[in-house]
């Protein structure tokens, strides 16, 4: 039963991590990056979900003493509702251009994962050796209780930071990549994604310091 508690309790505290970095990129001809106005655009197919987003990450900027701006509130809803062109893009990065932006950030989710662990167990060292009947009982579940695994989406994202440059095209200057585990709590994920991109775009000497 010891050793069940302690598993649970393993079990929580990784729960309570949903954001985790996977890795980072930065321009290598760019030592330092400063913006003064951002466009913020999160490609989520869910409004509110979206303007949440969006709307916290503004927040983080305008605290950097950025000017920022959400899609959501440039980009009306046909323009997000169909495919658009290239050409159309263009447009769009133009009047950004004449507005005077200076920086887009993009986060999209790129891909997802199923994973299955697990539900509260717990190796120990000593019990590696143990008898049939003894690991046989401990993990019988498996034949008939749907519930002895806990299943799970894992969202593979990308936070990119793109300079838009008078007279070139759009560059990439830093990208992020960050897993986010089945969000139980869709605020307090936005607030630690958020946390954990700007904390290293800080360390890395791009906007946030």
């Amino acid at each position: 039963m010891k050793l069940k508690l302690i598993g649970i309790s393993l079990l929580l505290l990784m729960g309570c991590s949903s954001t985790r970095l996977v890795g980072t990129w930065k321009n290598p001809d760019i030592v330092l990056f400063d913006a003064y106005q951002v466009l913020v655009v999160g490609m989520v197919r869910d409004d509110n979900a979206r303007m949440e987003f969006e709307t916290s990450f503004v927040d983080a900027l305008k605290e950097q003493g950025v000017d920022a701006m959400r899609s959501i509130d440039l980009f009306d809803v046909e323009f997000t509702s169909s495919e658009r062109s290239e050409e159309e893009l263009e447009e769009v990065e133009q009047q950004l251009l004449d507005k005077g932006f200076d920086a887009i950030l993009f986060t999209k989710v790129v891909g997802t994962e199923n994973r299955r662990t697990f539900r509260e167990h717990i190796n120990q060292v000593d019990q590696m050796l143990v008898r049939f009947s003894t690991d046989y009982l401990e993990h019988q579940e498996i034949y008939y209780n749907p519930e002895y695994y806990d299943t799970f989406n894992i969202y593979h994202s990308e936070t990119s930071l793109y300079c838009i440059c008078i007279g070139k095209e759009i560059e990439l200057i830093w990208r992020g990549e960050v897993d986010v585990t089945e969000p139980e709590n869709v605020n307090r994920t936005i607030d630690s994604y958020i946390k954990l991109v700007t904390k290293s775009m800080g360390e890395q000497d791009v906007i946030f310091n």
